[in-house]
């Protein structure tokens, strides 16, 4: 027969404190019980204990440490496909057919193929407005014509007060027309992809030989400063479509110069077009490229145009900037970045 065991602690020698476990047993049934005492020096026990903290402590701070990595690893891993999709959304900003390719990222693919229908309708919404707008102002041409056949013909009979005020209607009309069919245009270039870049010189000779030829050009002396070297970032018929109504602009104000420069530098290539005609205000400057800016009212003429160049100098992602030219008139700049080498 045996009693549980109890510990206490004691007074030991030399003035130690000693931890004691004793329990009263009876060997023998009938037998006198006899006290069963173990002491041990308690000092050693609180370095064990201690001993086993320090060790506890430094296991712990090494899974949390382990267990941190893993969750941070796994936390960048899951978010990486979300950065692919950031990218390649702003890729389908900057052009409009670009799409999501998230096809590694099973999570996501659902989000990136929504995506990719909702830039697919919007493309096609934009291409039917663009078609139904170049197709108006095509339509609007016909009888545009035939107007300005009834004004000459009421010239001709010498109602002269109506014929002018018909005009006026008419060129206001034919302006719009223009306009909608150069953002048609603009829109065009805008989903188009980017291109390498174009040498400008060959296309400008060919606007000037066509300018030289028409009515307001033929007294007009061009001055063409462009490098054989230069290059811009625009397709070649963009680019004609800009320096066409930069340089048509600037024939139907000048005087009698016309110049036309090219340069580059470390980070941007510039083409500019200046005349010596009246100019316009520095404070009507800002106005005269504004969208859906009264043009027509700037002082000077330089009207539509403007307006027309700055929306196809945006769509190539170039910026339209105006000045006083040291001719007098008018200097028209478009610059273009040009990304490090």
């Amino acid at each position: 027969m045996a009693q549980g065991w109890s510990t206490r602690f004691i007074p030991g020698p030399f003035e130690v404190e000693l931890l004691l476990v004793e329990r009263i047993v009876r060997p023998e049934s009938g037998g006198s019980e006899v006290l069963l005492q173990l002491a041990m020096e308690n000092e050693s026990l609180h370095e064990a204990r201690d001993e086993f903290g320090a060790e506890l402590a430094l296991f712990l701070g090494l899974l949390w440490l382990i267990l941190s990595a893993a969750a941070w690893t796994q936390v960048i891993l899951g978010l990486r496909p979300l950065g692919v999709v950031r990218r390649e959304v702003e890729a389908l900003k900057r052009n409009a057919r670009a799409r999501l390719d998230a096809t590694d990222a099973e999570e996501i693919e659902p989000l990136a193929r929504a995506i990719n229908e909702l830039a697919d309708a919007r493309e096609k919404d934009l291409a039917r407005a663009r078609r139904r707008a170049a197709d108006l102002a095509h339509a609007l041409k016909t009888p545009l014509a035939a107007l300005a056949a009834q004004s000459r013909h009421a010239r001709l009979t010498g109602a002269v007060e109506a014929a002018d005020g018909l005009d006026r209607a008419i060129a206001a009309a034919n302006l719009a027309v223009e306009s909608e069919l150069a953002r048609s245009r603009a829109a065009a270039i805008r989903a188009a992809p980017a291109v390498a870049s174009v040498a400008p010189l060959p296309l400008i000779d060919s606007i000037v030989g066509v300018v030289e030829r028409a009515e307001f050009g033929e007294q007009l002396v061009f001055e063409v400063n462009v490098p054989d070297a230069l290059r811009v970032p625009v397709a070649a018929e963009d680019l004609l479509e800009l320096a066409g109504a930069l340089i048509e602009n600037a024939a139907r104000y000048a005087r009698r110069r016309i110049q036309i420069n090219g340069s580059t530098a470390a980070d941007k290539c510039e083409l500019s077009v200046e005349d010596d005609g009246p100019g316009i205000d520095p404070e009507q400057m800002t106005h005269a490229i504004e969208r859906g800016g009264r043009l027509d009212e700037v002082a000077g003429g330089h009207g539509l145009g403007l307006a027309i160049a700055s929306d196809l100098a945006e769509a190539t992602r170039g910026h339209l900037s105006l000045t006083r030219s040291s001719l007098g008139g008018l200097k028209v700049s478009v610059a273009w970045s040009v990304p490090a080498a």
